[in-house]
Parts: structure tokens; sequence; C-alpha cells
């Protein structure tokens, strides 16, 4: 009896050693946007962590980051919106809230990687002047068809963007996005 006492220990004890000796998976994303799945800490391969996912029990981590609109109803939705992105310094959601129609690849790709650059900066302001026109005037929800070509937004409707310039000089940098309006949600679209 001692000697099957003793045998079931070592099982035991060789089922839960590997276990104990498993580092702790990091999740992060890649200097490319990718996801990184790694033993490693981001920090060493030279990527984002990405914060683990708030537990019921954890009040604290999910006050910290408000979740991401998707669809921004209204011009303060969306101005909040490039806040909370410029907060979490989260490039792809700030992508998220951009209407990307008509984009080629390459187009699209460089403008994810100056989003990024851009997200190293500090934000100063985002402003929506009160001049621009409502959101329904610039709708892109009605069918283009030659009675009803679809029209650019009008010049009054923008967000714009203020960052700390990166160039050295410390002057103020201003970024201009049309909002344009499609299938109910306001978008960005870059102006520049």
């Amino acid at each position: 009896m001692h000697r099957l006492a003793t045998l079931l220990r070592l099982i035991l004890l060789a089922c839960t050693a590997p276990a104990a000796a498993q580092a702790p998976i990091h999740r992060c994303i890649g200097a490319n946007g990718g996801a990184v799945f790694t033993d490693q800490p981001c920090a060493a391969l030279q990527a984002t962590p990405v914060a683990p996912a708030a537990r019921p029990g954890n009040a604290a981590a999910a006050a910290a980051a408000p979740p991401p609109i998707l669809c921004a109803a209204s011009r303060h939705e969306l101005r909040q919106s490039v806040i909370d992105a410029f907060a979490s310094r989260d490039a792809n959601r700030l992508a998220g809230l951009m209407l990307w129609n008509g984009y080629g690849r390459g187009t699209a790709i460089a403008d994810i990687h100056s989003l990024a650059g851009l997200m190293k900066q500090p934000l100063l302001d985002v402003d929506i002047p009160d001049g621009a026109v409502p959101a329904a005037a610039a709708s892109t929800d009605a069918p283009l068809t030659a009675d009803n070509p679809r029209a650019p937004p009008p010049a009054d409707d923008r967000l714009l963007l203020h960052t700390a310039g990166n160039d050295g000089s410390g002057g103020p940098r201003e970024l201009r996005f049309d909002i344009v309006r499609q299938a109910g949600c306001l978008w960005l679209r870059n102006a520049d």
C-alpha cells in the first residue's frame, strides 16, 4: 500500500510540475499592427501590451477604459470617441472611426501608420466648428444615381484635431477630417 501511495504522489507531482513552470502569456500588438502572443514581455518585442479583459469583479479595470463607440450617432459622440482613442493611445480605435470606402490597400496602410505616429503626440484639442452644417446635409445614405450625385461634405462639416507638432519646434499641428454620415453613423474621412 505504501508503494502505491508513493507512486500516486510521483504521478501527481509529474503532472503538476509543467503547469507550475509555464510562463504567463502576454498579449501584444506588434509594430506591424498584428496580434502577438508571447511568453516575453511586450516591451522586449517593441510591441504594445493589450490590457486583459475586465473580469466581472474588477470594476476598476472596467472603469479605466470606456468601451469604444462603434457607431457615433452625434458629433459629441464622435468627438468623445476621438478623445478616448488618444487617451488609450489606440490607433486602431481611431481608425475604426474613419470611413475607408475608396481607399486602396497601400493608401489605407499608409494612413494607419500615420495614425499610429499621430497617437504618439499629445492631444491638445478636438474641435468641431460652430458653423458646421447638420449631419443630415452631409448624408451619403442616399443611393448614387445620375439624378442624385454624391457631393463632397460641406467645407464647414469638419472635425479639427490639434496635436503637438513632431518636428521639434513645439508648435501645434492641425489635421482636418471631414465628417460624413453613412449607414446612420458619423464617420471621419481624411481631408488633408
